[in-house]
C-alpha cells in the first residue's frame, strides 16, 4: 500500500428503498475511491424498513480532499435518501478510559490486547475506587487515578471522574467490573460510549450476585454480556454475549473461575468492535457488523 493511501469507514442508516447501495458505491467510484469491505442489513424499526451499511474504503490523500468529498456526499447522496451518516478516519485514534474496582481480569485482558495492537486506541488513564491495582496499571505505563467513594459524597467522586474524562478527551469508557452504579447525569454525557461487562447472560440474572442467582436456580449455563450502559441497570443495548456450561458438581468458586474467562473475552470483543465502528444502536438493540 502506498504511503499516501489512507483508510476510513462510512456508516449509514436510513429508510430502506431501491438504489441506496448503487448510489453510494457509484459516488465513491467516481471519486477514485476503492471500497475494500462492505456490509449492509435491512431491519424493521418502529414499523418501517430501515437500512444500515458499513463501508471501509481507501483513498489517496494527495489526490482526494476528504473534507470536500464529505460535502459532496452530503449534497449528492445523503440528502437524497435522508441518511444519518458518519465517516471515521482511521488516523483519528479513539481515546479510552477504563474504570475498575478490585478485580483485574477484565482490565488486564483489555490491556494485553491493547499492548499487542489487537485493540487499537489510546488509553491515557485508568480510574479506580480502590488502590489495589495501581502497580499493575502503572506497569503498562498508564497513569492510575485512585478516587475513593464516600457514600455521602458519591456525587463528588463522579464529578472528579467526569473532569478527568473531559480533560483527556475520552471517546469510550470501559467498565471493567467497575462495581458501581453510574448516575443518569454521567451516562447521558456518554450515550452509547460506555461499555459494561455484566457477569450473566442478560436478561437473565440482572443486578447483584448473578452467579449466586444462577446457582440458586440450578441453571446449566451461565454467561457474560457486554452492553452499552443506560439509566436502566443492566438493560442497555447488548453488543456481545457468550456462555459456559455447568454441572451440578460445580461450586460457586469454580463458576467464578469459569466466569472470568468468558467475561474477559466478551468484553474485549465488544470493545474491539466499538473501536472499529462496527456497531449500530437501534432503539435498545444493536446491529454488529463483525
Amino acid at each position: 500500500m502506498s504511503a499516501l493511501l489512507s483508510t476510513a469507514k462510512l456508516l449509514i442508516s436510513c429508510q430502506d428503498r431501491p438504489g441506496i447501495i448503487a448510489s453510494v458505491t457509484n459516488f465513491l467510484a467516481l471519486q477514485g475511491i476503492n471500497i475494500i469491505h462492505a456490509d449492509q442489513h435491512s431491519l424493521l424499526v418502529n414499523g418501517r424498513k430501515s437500512f444500515f451499511m458499513r463501508l471501509e474504503f481507501e483513498y489517496d490523500q494527495k489526490l482526494i480532499d476528504i473534507d470536500n468529498l464529505l460535502n459532496d456526499f452530503k449534497k449528492d447522496v445523503a440528502s437524497l435518501y435522508e441518511m444519518e451518516w458518519n465517516i471515521f478516519r482511521d488516523n483519528q485514534i479513539k481515546r479510552i478510559a477504563i474504570l475498575v474496582s478490585k478485580m483485574d481480569h477484565c482490565m488486564l485482558e483489555i490491556l494485553w490486547r491493547w499492548q499487542s495492537k489487537e485493540i487499537y486506541g489510546d488509553i491515557p488513564l485508568i480510574i479506580s475506587n480502590h488502590d489495589v491495582l495501581q502497580k499493575e496499571v502503572e506497569s503498562f505505563g498508564i497513569p492510575f487515578y485512585y478516587l475513593p467513594i464516600q457514600k455521602e459524597h458519591k456525587e463528588k467522586q463522579e464529578i472528579e471522574i467526569l473532569k478527568l474524562l473531559n480533560d483527556n478527551q475520552i471517546d469510550l469508557v470501559i467498565l471493567a467490573r467497575y462495581m458501581q452504579v453510574l448516575s443518569s447525569n454521567f451516562i447521558n454525557k456518554y450515550t452509547n460510549k460506555i461499555i459494561n461487562i455484566h457477569h450473566s447472560f442478560l436478561p437473565a440474572f440482572a443486578g447483584a450476585d448473578p452467579y449466586g442467582q444462577a446457582i440458586d436456580r440450578g441453571v446449566k449455563v451461565v454467561g457474560a454480556t457486554a452492553h452499552y450502559a443506560t439509566e436502566k441497570l443492566d438493560q442497555g443495548p447488548i453488543i456481545e454475549q457468550d456462555v459456559i456450561r455447568l454441572t451440578h458438581k460445580d461450586s460457586k468458586k469454580k463458576i467464578l473461575e469459569l466466569g472470568k474467562e468468558v467475561e474477559r473475552s466478551v468484553l474485549a470483543r465488544a470493545v474491539k468492535w466499538h473501536l472499529e465502528d462496527r456497531v449500530f444502536v437501534v432503539n435498545n438493540k444493536t446491529i454488529v457488523f463483525n
